[in-house]
């Protein structure tokens, strides 16, 4: 089980003058979360320009054209270094490399986050001092889909969600209360969490669902295609995540998704083996506890 989180940070946004301290974001990968951010950031006047960072320029000339950013650049480290706040929004396994690629070019004091779903590793590898005083902390948006590509970001994708920041123990707070205020502005309640106790979590409530949800995919034999209704979709929903993004999280996180399987596995067993006996109570006990937790839980559902 995780542990729970060492502070909650749920007050509404600082004042303007208060949080705007970031005159230029760069987002690097500019998919459905940075381009959420990006056109986040914009449209609340959060920051005076954003910069979006990628390999295509075609693609990034579109979401220029769409107004998802101010300026686009095919150039890492260019663009870094005229950062105020560089939110790295690629899979989780190019992170730490194209930290150390631009932090050498950032400005002083250049603060530099993520948003991605592993914590540990990011935050170990980038702990040592980065050149020009350059800051990195871990951030995870508790937000997204099975969608991929800017054209699916939304402003309000982050409304009413919540953004995990971990900061270790050599973390400055000046820098946690800056990165914290900005998540806030965009729609977030900030938690933070260790970097290990995020992981551990992350694996129960996110990791192991979508390989459950492959898993289940891969059962549906072709013949009863035409069967699977919504039952079966709603399920399956996230195994459309995009595997350039998953095989890189499961990996990087793969003892608390190990873990969590191993939890998942007891259940399931104890379902299968109360159907086995045909044991009518044991089978109903499960299924209300199961009934139970969910109907506590609160999501909010992002409109199709």
């Amino acid at each position: 089980m995780s542990q729970p989180p060492n502070n909650s940070t749920n007050a509404a946004p600082m004042s303007g003058e208060s949080y705007c301290q970031f005159d230029t974001l760069v987002v690097v990968g500019v998919g459905l979360l940075g381009g959420s951010v990006a056109l986040a950031a914009r449209q609340r006047g959060i920051v005076r320009r954003v910069i979006g960072v990628g390999r295509t320029a075609p693609r990034l000339e579109q979401a220029r054209a769409a107004r998802v950013l101010d300026e686009v650049s095919t150039d890492l480290v260019a663009a870094a270094a005229q950062a105020d706040l560089l939110i790295f929004a690629t899979p989780v396994n190019l992170i730490v490399a194209g930290v150390r690629e631009v932090a050498s070019a950032c400005r002083s004091g250049t603060l530099i986050t993520d948003v991605g779903s592993t914590k540990a590793h990011l935050c170990q590898a980038l702990s040592t001092a980065l050149p020009n005083a350059a800051t990195f902390l871990g951030s995870h948006p508790l937000a997204g889909s099975e969608k991929q590509g800017w054209e699916h970001s939304r402003a309000d994708l982050f409304d009413g969600r919540v953004c995990v920041v971990t900061p270790t123990d050599s973390s400055p707070r000046r820098e946690v209360a800056r990165l914290t205020a900005f998540w806030q502005a965009i729609g977030l309640s900030v938690v933070e969490m260790s970097p290990d106790a995020h992981d551990r979590a992350l694996a129960q409530t996110s990791h192991v669902p979508h390989v459950v949800a492959s898993a289940l995919a891969r059962t549906l034999v072709n013949e009863n295609r035409s069967l699977a209704a919504t039952g079966f979709a709603d399920t399956t929903r996230i195994a459309a995540g995009d595997p350039n993004v998953w095989v890189p999280i499961l990996l990087d996180n793969r003892d608390a998704v190990l873990a969590s399987l191993d939890e998942f596995t007891i259940q399931v067993t104890a379902l299968r083996e109360a159907l086995f006996r045909g044991d009518a109570d044991e089978i109903r006990q499960l299924w209300e506890q199961g009934k139970a937790i969910r109907e506590k839980l609160k999501v909010r559902r992002v409109a199709e």
